[in-house]
């Protein structure tokens, strides 16, 4: 696997949550950098050394409602 997708959404609760697609990974921060961090580190955790994606892609959700 050379890379790996997130899909990322704003949490109802604020902050954001990042679910990998393919692979059982989740993860949660406050902001987007400490969402980047705590991905990174998920990335490691899951995969053994030298196994790991070289390419994480978030891919960002961002639903907008407006007036009719």
């Amino acid at each position: 696997m050379t890379e790996i997708i997130f899909v990322v959404e704003e949490a109802a609760e604020g902050g954001f949550s990042a679910r990998a697609l393919g692979c059982s990974i989740f993860t949660q921060a406050d902001s987007m950098d400490a969402l980047r961090d705590e991905v990174r580190d998920a990335v490691r955790c899951h995969f053994d050394e030298g196994n790991a994606p070289r390419v994480i892609r978030l891919h960002i959700v961002r639903d907008e409602v407006i007036a009719a």
